[in-house]
């Protein structure tokens, strides 16, 4: 038993270092055929890089998570894997095709719609309870599809949404894999932990060519942006089924499972729902771009994409700890504390920003720059 125990170990190192190398050495190429092919996200009014970057560097991502898990995972102990991958190929190409010669929202919803109607009707891969949140508990088939559908597509586009400044959505997903991954490895569901380690590494790889180099600086593009989004919302609905019922032993059962998995993932959740709401009050479309995200403020407060990603990231490793220090209580109860934990740390550097602008006294007649 000993062996076998030390062998699944050894699984997860491999299928990180497999997914690490894959992606590692995927990049420089990538990168060369997107300078020959003329494949750049190129700066413009609501960017917040100031140079032309490559935006292939999804492919790697997904190259080094597929090729991983389809090697390491073992498929007898986890028969919905081929339409994890199969839905993951459909985000692929959803995001290639937006990167390469653009998509229009409909058709990148629709494709979200397929992907996840895969996982969620054929790989049975869906929310069955609200754990007591509101008082429901128990969701009926129907209530089931469109609650699994709704998180799915929400999660996948608030990724695609803070992919915004470097090392921020590779980041977030890094902690985000680890939190889920560390949980199934101490429950025992081995191969999600072997998918979270696969992902884990892939996104290692492009963190350190995003946010470290200048030779060989690489976006994730819509490829990778949406497909991290879309394997985390699969992390999120597994870590909430399986703790739909206590655990066996009950030591790693998780009471307030939704609000933990919004814990996890509060930098993009928070700050989508956050932006969404300030444009409809102002009468403006949801889904229009603009610098009203958190990492915009914490860009231009401190001049710099690694300290405004640092931040960030030190921000959501606290939220993750403490959804996890606090999962004991109800639903309800630790969702108020993230709310207002969220929404306090949101609002310090909208008031440095705002402070520092009358400071400035931005504007000919003394008006002040709205920052929202």
């Amino acid at each position: 038993m000993e062996i076998f125990f030390r062998n699944e170990n050894l699984v997860m190192w491999e299928a990180f270092l497999f997914a690490f190398i894959i992606a590692y050495i995927s990049i420089p190429p990538l990168i060369e055929v997107a300078r020959a092919k003329n494949l750049y996200d190129v700066p413009n009014g609501r960017t917040s890089h100031e140079n032309i970057t490559p935006t292939l560097g999804g492919i790697a991502i997904f190259a080094g998570f597929a090729i991983a898990s389809m090697v390491f995972v073992n498929i007898a102990k986890i028969p919905y894997i081929q339409y994890v991958l199969a839905g993951s190929l459909v985000i692929f190409f959803v995001g290639l095709k937006d990167d390469i010669t653009g998509l229009s929202p409909l058709k990148k919803f629709i494709g979200e719609i397929i992907a996840a109607g895969i996982i969620i009707d054929l790989g049975g891969i869906r929310l069955s309870s609200l754990h007591g949140f509101a008082g429901i508990g128990a969701l009926g088939y129907v209530s089931s599809d469109f609650l699994s559908l709704f998180v799915i597509v929400a999660i996948v586009n608030a990724f695609n949404l803070i992919d915004g400044i470097d090392g921020l959505s590779s980041g977030v997903g890094i902690l985000a894999s680890i939190a889920f991954g560390t949980w199934f490895y101490l429950v025992g569901q081995l191969q999600l932990a072997v998918l979270a380690v696969a992902l884990t590494g892939a996104l290692m790889a492009f963190f350190r060519f995003n946010f470290f180099s200048k030779k060989y600086k690489i976006f994730m593009g819509d490829i990778g942006s949406l497909l991290l989004g879309f394997i985390l919302s699969i992390f999120a609905i597994k870590f909430n089924e399986l703790n739909h019922a206590p655990l066996a032993d009950g030591v790693y059962y998780i009471k307030a499972a939704p609000a933990v998995s919004i814990g996890v993932l509060i930098i993009p959740l928070f700050d989508t729902v956050r932006v969404m709401l300030i444009r409809m009050a102002r009468g403006i479309s949801p889904f229009k771009p603009d610098k009203r995200h958190v990492h915009h403020y914490l860009l231009e407060l401190t001049g710099s994409h690694q300290k405004a990603t640092s931040i960030l990231l030190s921000v959501n490793l606290f939220f993750i700890v403490i959804s996890f220090l606090l999962a004991h209580l109800h639903i309800s109860q630790l969702m108020v504390v993230l709310l207002v934990l969220a929404s306090l740390l949101t609002y310090i550097p909208y008031a440095m920003l705002k402070r520092r602008h009358k400071r400035n006294k931005i504007g000919s007649n003394g008006f002040v720059a709205d920052t929202e």
